[in-house]
């Protein structure tokens, strides 16, 4: 246990998110998404849904802001102009860890694509379908140097 580290966030977990670097992405998909078969680096989160998980990754990864979009979603049944219940949820917590940033809806084969190309796959035990989204990680930056 650490102190103001979300419990859930266990070594390996911890490990992947310290490891990316600025421009990473990282998938975190529901429990029917082919994970294992589709991972660079496979992170289980069994018996977590998304929610809580996309919680405690977004109180210690900081979102890019350098580009005009870094938060992605499935789409419900690959149209990005439909949403369900848990897309909303998800947009809830982004709204509240990265204020400003939009969640972006993409159509299946591309989100797809995408997620077969991030860093690393987290897979959670979210039985709703369609839970699933990617966070590009952004930098954390200095403290600004005090002048005498």
């Amino acid at each position: 246990m650490l102190i103001g580290i979300p419990a859930l966030l266990g070594p390996e977990f911890l490990a992947i998110l310290r490891a990316m670097g600025h421009g990473d992405e990282i998938a975190l998909v529901d429990g029917n998404y082919p994970a294992e078969q589709q991972a660079q680096r496979l992170i289980r989160a069994d018996g977590h849904h998304l929610g809580p998980v996309l919680d405690a990754v977004l109180s210690v990864l900081p979102v890019d802001d350098a580009v005009p979009q870094a938060l992605f979603r499935a789409s419900a049944k690959g149209d990005p102009l439909l949403a369900d219940p848990v897309h909303h949820e998800m947009e809830a917590i982004c709204a509240r860890r990265a204020p400003g940033r939009k969640v972006v809806a993409l159509a299946g084969a591309d989100f797809y694509a995408r997620v077969k190309a991030a860093h690393a796959i987290v897979a959670t035990s979210e039985p709703r379908l369609y839970a699933n989204i990617i966070i590009r990680k952004g930098v954390i930056y200095p403290p600004e140097s005090k002048t005498s």
